[in-house]
Protein backbone atom coordinates (compact mmCIF):
# COMPACT_ATOMS: atom_id res chain seq x y z
CA UNK A 1 0.00 0.00 0.00
CA UNK A 2 1.57 3.26 -1.15
CA UNK A 3 0.69 6.84 -2.00
CA UNK A 4 -0.63 5.85 -5.41
CA UNK A 5 -3.69 4.37 -3.66
CA UNK A 6 -4.28 7.43 -1.47
CA UNK A 7 -6.68 9.05 -3.93
CA UNK A 8 -9.12 6.12 -3.66
CA UNK A 9 -9.21 6.16 0.13
CA UNK A 10 -9.38 9.97 0.16
CA UNK A 11 -12.31 10.17 -2.24
CA UNK A 12 -14.17 7.45 -0.35
CA UNK A 13 -13.60 9.10 3.04
CA UNK A 14 -14.47 12.60 1.80
CA UNK A 15 -17.62 11.33 0.12
CA UNK A 16 -18.76 9.69 3.36
CA UNK A 17 -17.90 12.79 5.42
CA UNK A 18 -19.78 15.11 3.07
CA UNK A 19 -22.81 12.85 2.78
CA UNK A 20 -22.84 12.21 6.52
CA UNK A 21 -22.68 15.93 7.32
CA UNK A 22 -25.57 16.65 4.95
CA UNK A 23 -27.63 13.94 6.63
CA UNK A 24 -27.01 15.54 10.03
CA UNK A 25 -29.11 18.49 8.87
CA UNK A 26 -32.03 16.26 7.88
CA UNK A 27 -34.59 15.10 10.43
CA UNK A 28 -34.58 11.37 11.18
CA UNK A 29 -31.30 10.96 9.29
CA UNK A 30 -28.78 11.77 12.01
CA UNK A 31 -28.01 8.10 12.73
CA UNK A 32 -27.17 7.50 9.07
CA UNK A 33 -25.03 10.64 9.16
CA UNK A 34 -23.16 9.37 12.22
CA UNK A 35 -22.53 6.02 10.55
CA UNK A 36 -21.18 7.64 7.38
CA UNK A 37 -18.89 10.04 9.26
CA UNK A 38 -17.48 7.28 11.45
CA UNK A 39 -17.06 5.05 8.38
CA UNK A 40 -15.14 7.85 6.67
CA UNK A 41 -12.88 8.20 9.70
CA UNK A 42 -12.29 4.44 9.68
CA UNK A 43 -11.49 4.47 5.94
CA UNK A 44 -9.01 7.32 6.29
CA UNK A 45 -7.44 5.69 9.35
CA UNK A 46 -7.11 2.42 7.44
CA UNK A 47 -4.99 4.12 4.77
CA UNK A 48 -2.71 5.62 7.44
CA UNK A 49 -2.30 2.19 9.05
CA UNK A 50 -1.54 0.51 5.72
CA UNK A 51 0.92 3.28 4.79
CA UNK A 52 2.54 2.88 8.23
CA UNK A 53 3.04 -0.83 7.50
CA UNK A 54 4.39 -0.08 4.02
CA UNK A 55 6.90 2.53 5.20
CA UNK A 56 7.97 0.56 8.24
CA UNK A 57 7.57 3.61 10.47
CA UNK A 58 4.78 6.05 11.40
CA UNK A 59 3.89 8.35 8.47
CA UNK A 60 4.90 11.52 10.32
CA UNK A 61 8.19 12.44 8.68
CA UNK A 62 7.24 14.60 5.71
CA UNK A 63 4.85 17.54 5.42
CA UNK A 64 2.49 15.45 3.29
CA UNK A 65 2.39 12.77 5.96
CA UNK A 66 1.58 15.26 8.73
CA UNK A 67 -1.20 16.67 6.54
CA UNK A 68 -2.70 13.18 6.58
CA UNK A 69 -3.01 13.28 10.35
CA UNK A 70 -4.28 16.86 10.35
CA UNK A 71 -7.04 15.96 7.87
CA UNK A 72 -8.06 13.03 10.05
CA UNK A 73 -7.90 14.83 13.40
CA UNK A 74 -9.72 17.91 12.14
CA UNK A 75 -12.77 15.86 11.15
CA UNK A 76 -12.48 13.87 14.39
CA UNK A 77 -12.45 17.08 16.46
CA UNK A 78 -15.34 18.56 14.47
CA UNK A 79 -17.38 15.41 14.97
CA UNK A 80 -16.56 15.22 18.68
CA UNK A 81 -17.58 18.88 19.10
CA UNK A 82 -20.83 18.17 17.26
CA UNK A 83 -21.62 15.19 19.49
CA UNK A 84 -20.76 17.15 22.65
CA UNK A 85 -22.27 20.58 21.87
CA UNK A 86 -24.46 19.97 18.82
CA UNK A 87 -22.73 22.40 16.42
CA UNK A 88 -23.45 20.92 13.01
CA UNK A 89 -21.86 23.86 11.21
CA UNK A 90 -18.52 23.13 12.90
CA UNK A 91 -18.67 19.60 11.54
CA UNK A 92 -19.30 21.02 8.06
CA UNK A 93 -16.41 23.49 8.26
CA UNK A 94 -14.10 20.77 9.57
CA UNK A 95 -14.91 18.60 6.56
CA UNK A 96 -14.30 21.52 4.18
CA UNK A 97 -10.92 22.41 5.68
CA UNK A 98 -9.93 18.76 5.88
CA UNK A 99 -10.89 18.40 2.22
CA UNK A 100 -8.51 21.23 1.31
CA UNK A 101 -5.60 19.43 2.96
CA UNK A 102 -6.61 16.16 1.33
CA UNK A 103 -6.68 17.88 -2.07
CA UNK A 104 -3.21 19.31 -1.46
CA UNK A 105 -1.95 15.82 -0.68
CA UNK A 106 -3.48 14.47 -3.86
CA UNK A 107 -1.98 17.21 -6.05
CA UNK A 108 1.31 17.64 -4.18
CA UNK A 109 1.93 14.75 -1.79
CA UNK A 110 5.57 15.64 -1.11
CA UNK A 111 8.47 13.24 -0.80
CA UNK A 112 7.64 9.93 0.82
CA UNK A 113 10.16 7.20 1.43
CA UNK A 114 11.12 4.65 4.05
CA UNK A 115 14.34 6.43 5.08
CA UNK A 116 14.32 7.58 8.69
CA UNK A 117 17.25 9.43 10.25
CA UNK A 118 18.55 7.97 13.56
CA UNK A 119 17.15 10.80 15.72
CA UNK A 120 13.63 10.08 14.43
CA UNK A 121 13.79 6.49 15.64
CA UNK A 122 13.23 7.66 19.19
CA UNK A 123 10.32 6.35 21.24
CA UNK A 124 9.22 10.00 21.59
CA UNK A 125 8.79 10.50 17.83
CA UNK A 126 5.23 9.23 17.49
CA UNK A 127 3.66 10.77 20.64
CA UNK A 128 5.46 14.10 20.16
CA UNK A 129 4.27 14.66 16.59
CA UNK A 130 0.84 13.10 17.14
CA UNK A 131 -0.15 15.33 20.06
CA UNK A 132 1.11 18.37 18.15
CA UNK A 133 -1.06 17.58 15.13
CA UNK A 134 -4.01 16.89 17.42
CA UNK A 135 -3.50 20.28 19.09
CA UNK A 136 -3.34 21.92 15.64
CA UNK A 137 -6.71 20.36 14.81
CA UNK A 138 -8.20 21.62 18.09
CA UNK A 139 -6.89 25.12 17.47
CA UNK A 140 -8.18 25.05 13.89
CA UNK A 141 -11.67 24.27 15.19
CA UNK A 142 -11.29 27.01 17.84
CA UNK A 143 -10.38 29.49 15.10
CA UNK A 144 -13.52 28.64 13.16
CA UNK A 145 -15.57 29.09 16.32
CA UNK A 146 -13.98 32.44 17.17
CA UNK A 147 -14.49 33.80 13.65
CA UNK A 148 -18.13 32.71 13.78
CA UNK A 149 -18.44 34.60 17.08
CA UNK A 150 -16.87 37.73 15.62
CA UNK A 151 -19.11 37.66 12.53
CA UNK A 152 -22.37 37.32 14.47
CA UNK A 153 -24.30 40.57 14.83
CA UNK A 154 -25.52 39.80 18.33
CA UNK A 155 -23.55 40.88 21.40
CA UNK A 156 -20.30 38.95 21.55
CA UNK A 157 -20.50 38.70 25.34
CA UNK A 158 -23.72 36.66 25.12
CA UNK A 159 -22.60 34.39 22.30
CA UNK A 160 -22.72 30.71 23.38
CA UNK A 161 -19.86 29.91 21.00
CA UNK A 162 -17.42 31.50 23.44
CA UNK A 163 -17.74 28.46 25.71
CA UNK A 164 -16.94 26.18 22.78
CA UNK A 165 -13.89 28.29 21.88
CA UNK A 166 -12.69 28.21 25.49
CA UNK A 167 -13.01 24.42 25.70
CA UNK A 168 -11.21 23.85 22.39
CA UNK A 169 -8.38 26.24 23.31
CA UNK A 170 -7.96 24.78 26.80
CA UNK A 171 -7.73 21.22 25.48
CA UNK A 172 -5.64 22.24 22.46
CA UNK A 173 -3.18 24.17 24.60
CA UNK A 174 -2.84 21.17 26.89
CA UNK A 175 -1.83 19.01 23.92
CA UNK A 176 0.45 21.77 22.60
CA UNK A 177 2.33 22.09 25.90
CA UNK A 178 2.49 18.30 26.22
CA UNK A 179 4.05 18.16 22.75
CA UNK A 180 6.64 20.77 23.76
CA UNK A 181 7.49 18.78 26.90
CA UNK A 182 7.89 15.55 24.94
CA UNK A 183 10.01 17.39 22.40
CA UNK A 184 12.30 18.69 25.14
CA UNK A 185 12.78 15.19 26.57
CA UNK A 186 13.41 13.84 23.07
CA UNK A 187 15.90 16.65 22.30
CA UNK A 188 17.84 15.88 25.49
CA UNK A 189 18.19 12.24 24.50
CA UNK A 190 18.99 12.91 20.83
CA UNK A 191 21.04 16.13 20.89
CA UNK A 192 22.06 16.60 24.53
CA UNK A 193 19.96 19.69 25.36
CA UNK A 194 16.33 20.19 26.37
CA UNK A 195 16.18 23.54 24.57
CA UNK A 196 18.50 24.93 21.89
CA UNK A 197 16.60 28.04 20.69
CA UNK A 198 16.00 26.32 17.38
CA UNK A 199 13.68 28.43 15.12
CA UNK A 200 10.94 25.80 15.37
CA UNK A 201 11.22 25.77 19.15
CA UNK A 202 11.08 29.56 19.35
CA UNK A 203 7.98 29.79 17.16
CA UNK A 204 6.31 26.99 19.13
CA UNK A 205 6.96 29.00 22.29
CA UNK A 206 5.53 32.15 20.68
CA UNK A 207 2.44 30.22 19.56
CA UNK A 208 1.83 28.73 23.00
CA UNK A 209 2.27 32.18 24.55
CA UNK A 210 -0.42 33.61 22.24
CA UNK A 211 -2.96 31.02 23.40
CA UNK A 212 -1.96 31.58 27.02
CA UNK A 213 -2.59 35.30 26.39
CA UNK A 214 -6.11 34.43 25.25
CA UNK A 215 -6.82 32.43 28.41
CA UNK A 216 -5.41 35.21 30.58
CA UNK A 217 -7.39 37.85 28.69
CA UNK A 218 -10.61 35.87 29.10
CA UNK A 219 -10.21 36.00 32.88
CA UNK A 220 -9.03 39.59 33.16
CA UNK A 221 -12.19 41.41 32.11
CA UNK A 222 -10.95 42.43 28.66
CA UNK A 223 -13.60 43.03 26.00
CA UNK A 224 -14.78 39.79 24.40
CA UNK A 225 -14.47 41.02 20.83
CA UNK A 226 -10.78 41.74 21.46
CA UNK A 227 -10.38 38.31 23.06
CA UNK A 228 -11.86 36.53 20.06
CA UNK A 229 -9.46 38.28 17.68
CA UNK A 230 -6.54 36.76 19.58
CA UNK A 231 -7.48 33.28 18.34
CA UNK A 232 -7.10 33.90 14.56
CA UNK A 233 -3.80 35.72 15.18
CA UNK A 234 -2.58 32.83 17.33
CA UNK A 235 -3.60 30.38 14.60
CA UNK A 236 -1.53 32.34 12.05
CA UNK A 237 1.44 31.96 14.39
CA UNK A 238 0.65 28.24 14.64
CA UNK A 239 0.68 27.92 10.84
CA UNK A 240 4.03 29.70 10.72
CA UNK A 241 5.34 27.22 13.29
CA UNK A 242 4.03 24.23 11.37
CA UNK A 243 4.44 25.28 7.73
CA UNK A 244 6.31 28.56 7.53
CA UNK A 245 9.44 28.11 9.63
CA UNK A 246 11.00 25.75 7.10
CA UNK A 247 11.10 28.60 4.57
CA UNK A 248 12.96 31.01 6.87
CA UNK A 249 16.70 31.48 6.20
CA UNK A 250 17.42 30.86 9.89
CA UNK A 251 15.84 27.40 9.63
CA UNK A 252 18.32 26.02 7.14
CA UNK A 253 20.45 24.60 9.94
CA UNK A 254 17.48 23.65 12.09
CA UNK A 255 17.36 20.20 13.64
CA UNK A 256 13.68 20.19 12.67
CA UNK A 257 14.48 20.35 8.95
CA UNK A 258 14.69 16.78 7.67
Amino acid sequence: MGWSEFIYFAIAALSMWIAGTILLYLKDRTLAGDILIVSGLATFSLFIILLWIKLGHPPLRTMGETRLWYSLFLVLVGYAAYKRWGYKWLMAYSVIVSGVFVLINILKPGIHNTALMPALRSVWFVPHVTVYILSYAMMGAATISSLATICKRESVERNPLIELTDNLVNIGLGFLLLGMLMGAIWAKAAWGDYWSWDPKEVWAFITASAYILYIHSRHSGTGERWNQWIIPVAFILLMITWLGVSYLPAAQGSIHTY
